[in-house]
C-alpha cells in the first residue's frame, strides 16, 4: 500500500516533508492548491499537527474525509474530529465522507451549517441520481429511472471499450462498479454474481440485462 511507503494517508504523519513540498509548490509557482486529507493513517490527532502547517500556506481549501488511513472505508466516521478540524484552521473545509442518500446529507448539514460544500463520493457511484435528489431535496427516483441508468451504464462501457484491451479488462472494471450500482437494484443481488463470473461481454450483458429486467 501507498501509506505504507509514507504516501497518500501515509505523508501525513511527515510535517516537515508537507511544510517543504507546499513551501515549493507556493514559492515556484502561482497555481491553485486544494488538499484531501484523513484525519491520519495510525490516529485520529495527526491532523491536529498538519493543519497548523497548511495554515501558513493560501491553500483553496481543505476536504476532509473524517477517517484515519487504516480504517480504508471501513468503521464509523468521526464527526466530533471533523468538527474540532473545523475549529482548528482558517481554511475553507469541504466534508467527505459517508454520503449514501438525501437523509445523510440532511443529518449532515445540519450538524455543521459552516460548511456549504460538500463531496460525495462512493455514494455517487451506489446512487448515480444522489446529487440531483439532493439538490431538489427529493427522496423519489425519476420515473424513466430504468432508461436514465441504462444509458449512463453503457456510455461508460462503450468508453472503456475504446480505453481497455479484451474482455477480462473490461468485465473487471464494469464489476468494480457494480459493486456499487447493485445497490440500486435491491431486489437483484444475485445478478452480481452472474456479471463477476461472467467470462465475456455476452454474459456480461446478460447478467446485467437480467438485473435490469428484475426491477
Amino acid at each position: 500500500m501507498v501509506s505504507k511507503r509514507g504516501l497518500g494517508a501515509g505523508l501525513i504523519k511527515d510535517f516537515e516533508k508537507i511544510d517543504n513540498i507546499l513551501n515549493k509548490v507556493f514559492s515556484e509557482s502561482d497555481i491553485n492548491i486544494s488538499i484531501k486529507i484523513r484525519l491520519g493513517n495510525e490516529n485520529k490527532e495527526e491532523i491536529f499537527n498538519v493543519l497548523p502547517i497548511i495554515d501558513k500556506y493560501p491553500i483553496k481549501n481543505i476536504t476532509i474525509h473524517p477517517r484515519i488511513g487504516k480504517q480504508k472505508y471501513k468503521g464509523e466516521i468521526d464527526l466530533e474530529s471533523f468538527k474540532n478540524c473545523i475549529e482548528n484552521t482558517n481554511h475553507k473545509i469541504i466534508y467527505n465522507g459517508n454520503i449514501f442518500s438525501v437523509k445523510n446529507f440532511k443529518e449532515l448539514a445540519e450538524r455543521f451549517p459552516t460548511i456549504n460544500t460538500w463531496m460525495i463520493g462512493r455514494g455517487i457511484f451506489a446512487n448515480p441520481f444522489l446529487p440531483e435528489m439532493i439538490k431538489d431535496n427529493k427522496t423519489d427516483y425519476p420515473e424513466n429511472k430504468l432508461e436514465i441508468f441504462k444509458k449512463f451504464h453503457d456510455t461508460l462501457f462503450n468508453d472503456y471499450q475504446q480505453a481497455l484491451s479484451g474482455p477480462s479488462h473490461i468485465i473487471i472494471k464494469m464489476y468494480s462498479l457494480w459493486e456499487y450500482f447493485i445497490f440500486l437494484f435491491p431486489n437483484s443481488k444475485k445478478g452480481l454474481k452472474k456479471i463477476k463470473k461472467a467470462k465475456n461481454i455476452e454474459a456480461f450483458q446478460n447478467a446485467v440485462n437480467i438485473i435490469l429486467n428484475n426491477e
